[in-house]
């Protein structure tokens, strides 16, 4: 092989003809640039099945995910997530407990201690209740008022008919106390003041619980304990209530987000050069207002009471409007966005001129989609197979989790050797640990009991999410494939309008999932391992957090960094060998291996060229991030008076502002992919060309006339 191979081309602005990377890299790391041959018409259509081997073990693998769904339908039971559980293992709202939806706690201060984490189950008797009780009295008040009594009596694990207070109390039939509640998923929960108070029982009247005598103000102290846990679930509550106000006006705004990805594309289209420089330019006049927003709200807080108090004093805030208020927010914001307007100008004046040659890039892609007009919708379809591996996996999880058995066990206040142990209510009474401990109780704790397949729930667990990440990556593997094997089409087509296939994106599906399933299977398979060993990563990370020890800390961030890495880097190299597989035909690891030559061979190219096409696309997904973002800012806040009378009343606005903006990136991001697909099977195509073509009658370039120009390059007439 001659030494000094050239990259040619960039223009008289990038490197020269004459700049050789052998010198860099060896051959070994680069291969043979691809020789002319006459009979390539582009996508090879005489091929074979490629990694069959892989193809089989993901059908046997699947064949098994399948059974392992059987299996979990068969003997999981979702209601043991849905509806609450009372002592017995029993269905709140369901079979002969019907009328009785909501759950009711003896003791609600026993729901703040540890074992609620360990065994996810409050150690007080619970009942279900048809209403959370309204009312705040203690057993001894209501037992001495008949009117009261009645009332009391609901709340009972049983009548006690006519049996003493002291009685009642020792074998636990009825709460000591009742306390003012509201419903919330389907339990009762202390009612809150205005100030988050919990209502109390009177101030000195005493009871008595069975064991010892508890003051009211004990009471209200270990209500407080419990006060941080109840604030926060009245955000969730808040937020799920925004959530139910605002959900149509956070479609709308979604809508308008796929109109923009819409018309973005369609102008693209037509106007591909005009477009990519109205869009930078946009993206840095939306910054620039974002920029002279926050300093306008900075000026204007200047005088404003209790504005100039730091982050750090104020502290975490449920409603997060306090923030809007502090001058220190506004500042970050401005420091943030002034940052980020920086990079993007920086980044626009040193790449000026690779970003001529990404915008004919992107013209000839918008010409490509022009053919494959077919390919605008194509994301629906992987959209649609993800949902459906998302579902599987779902409810796989969730039937998996609940297809144990209720275990129960012994609950005891004061000192018991037994206390912990599991036991069985139905016989609970008459066992040696009641005659041992006669105040102890046999409650309902958690599911987890024996099954016959008990002992291998967390392999069959582990199983349904390795599964979910193989099947996951393969359908957005067959996603990448399809639009590669299309748009190849494209550019190898001499004749545009009539050496392309009828329905390109159709032939390229069929091949495919016909010949390359293994291929698929392959590199998704790759990418599973790492992701679910990144997952194993986090969740030892998250067990380690309260460790001492340095070095595993260190040792740990370096793994997950590690590893991250590698996902990165086998998603580049997966993408670029499906491209390789839908044109060839060849198996994967040896596609992967010409991409990663051919890359190699151009690998200046790939730094400033492939990847400013990559930041004009991401600038495309900001701009409709921010605009559906500002006009979602001015709407939901209400600081318009156009929208005054229109936004729905909300108690954290930012709630659905948030929602829109993530959801407005994925649907972005969705109708950008395909503009992305195209330009990297283009680039590879593009680069193939140069090597195999030299621009004569009898090897012509296929690329387009305007990217020759760019290029410098042209075709010899014959």
């Amino acid at each position: 092989m001659k030494m000094g191979r050239e990259l040619k081309g960039l223009g008289p602005s990038d490197l020269k003809d004459t700049w050789s990377i052998d010198w860099f890299f060896p051959v070994v790391f680069t291969g043979e640039p691809r020789k002319f041959d006459p009979t390539f018409k582009g996508p090879i259509q005489n091929r074979g099945c490629t990694d069959i081997v892989c193809c089989i073990i993901f059908i046997i693998a699947i064949v098994g995910y399948l059974a392992v769904g059987i299996l979990a339908w068969t003997h999981g039971d979702p209601r043991k997530v849905i509806y609450p559980t009372d002592s017995m293992g029993q269905f709140c709202g369901q079979g002969k407990l019907e009328k009785q939806p909501f759950l009711f706690y003896f003791n609600m201060m026993k729901c703040a201690s540890p074992m609620v984490l360990l065994e996810f189950q409050c150690p007080t008797p619970q009942v279900c209740v048809q209403t959370c009780p309204n009312r705040t009295m203690t057993l001894v008040t209501a037992f001495s008022k008949p009117q009261d009594w009645g009332y009391y009596k609901t709340y009972c694990k049983q009548d006690p008919g006519n049996k003493p207070v002291a009685q009642i109390l020792q074998e636990k039939l009825c709460p000591a106390y009742l306390v003012s509640s509201n419903p919330f998923l389907q339990r009762c929960f202390p009612s809150m003041g205005k100030k988050g108070e919990v209502i109390t029982v009177g101030d000195q009247e005493k009871f008595n619980d069975g064991v010892k005598e508890l003051d009211a103000k004990d009471l209200v102290a270990g209500m407080k304990n419990a006060s941080i846990v109840m604030e926060g679930r009245q955000v969730a509550m808040k937020i799920f209530e925004d959530y139910t106000k605002s959900w149509y006006w956070i479609l709308i705004c979604l809508l308008i987000a796929v109109v923009l990805s819409l018309i973005f594309i369609v102008l693209l289209r037509f106007l591909a050069g005009i477009m990519v420089w109205v869009m930078i330019l946009l993206v840095v006049a939306v910054i620039a207002y974002g920029i002279a927003h926050c300093s306008i709200k900075y000026v204007s807080l200047k005088d404003a009471p209790g504005s100039n108090i730091t982050l750090q004093q104020l502290g975490f805030q449920p409603d997060f409007a306090v923030y809007l208020h502090i001058r220190q927010t506004w500042l970050a914001f401005i420091i943030i966005l002034a940052i980020l307007e920086l990079i993007i100008i920086l980044l626009l004046i040193f790449l000026r001129n690779r970003i001529r040659i990404a915008v004919e890039l992107m013209k000839e892609a918008s010409r490509a989609i022009g053919y494959v007009m077919s390919s605008l919708v194509f994301p629906i379809f992987t959209f649609f197979l993800l949902a459906i591996v998302i579902a599987f996996w779902g409810v796989n999880a969730v039937f998996l989790s609940t297809s144990s058995e209720p275990v129960y066990k012994v609950f005891n206040e004061t000192e018991c050797a037994h206390s912990r142990e599991t036991c069985n209510p139905e016989n609970f009474t008459s066992s040696l640990t009641k005659a041992v401990c006669p105040q102890s109780q046999c409650l309902f704790a958690f599911y987890g009991g024996e099954t016959p397949y008990h002992k291998y729930l967390i392999l069959l667990q582990f199983y349904n999410v390795f599964l979910f990440f193989w099947c996951a990556n393969f359908v957005t593997a067959l996603g990448q494939m399809t639009l590669a094997g299309a748009f190849a089409s494209y550019y190898w087509a001499f004749d545009k309008s009539k050496d392309m296939p009828a329905f390109p994106l159709c032939a390229s599906l069929g091949r495919s999932l016909r010949y390359h399933t293994g291929s698929l299977a392959f590199g998704s398979l790759l990418l599973a391992i790492v992701q679910v060993i990144r997952v194993l990563l986090e969740y030892i990370d998250h067990k380690l957090k309260g460790a001492e020890n340095k070095f595993a800390k260190f040792l740990l961030c370096c793994l997950k960094c590690c590893f991250w890495c590698l996902e990165k880097f086998i998603k580049f190299i997966n993408r670029n060998a499906y491209i390789m597989v839908a044109i060839y035909g060849k198996n994967f690891c040896r596609s992967a291996r010409d991409a990663f030559f051919l890359l190699m061979r151009n690998v200046i190219r790939v730094v400033v060229l492939d990847k400013v096409t990559d930041f004009i696309l991401f600038l495309g997904k900001l701009l409709i991030v921010g605009l559906v973002g500002i006009f979602a800012f001015f709407f939901f806040s209400g600081q318009t008076d156009a929208f005054k009378g229109t936004a729905p009343s909300l108690h954290y606005y930012w709630v659905p502002i948030l929602t829109v903006l993530v959801c407005s990136y994925l649907i972005a991001h969705g109708f950008f992919s395909v503009y992305a697909m195209c330009v990297d099977t283009l680039f590879l195509c593009f680069l193939e060309d140069l090597e195999r073509n030299d621009g004569s009658a009898e090897r012509p370039y296929l690329m387009s006339e305007n990217l020759l120009n760019v290029l410098k390059k042209k075709n010899q007439a014959n």
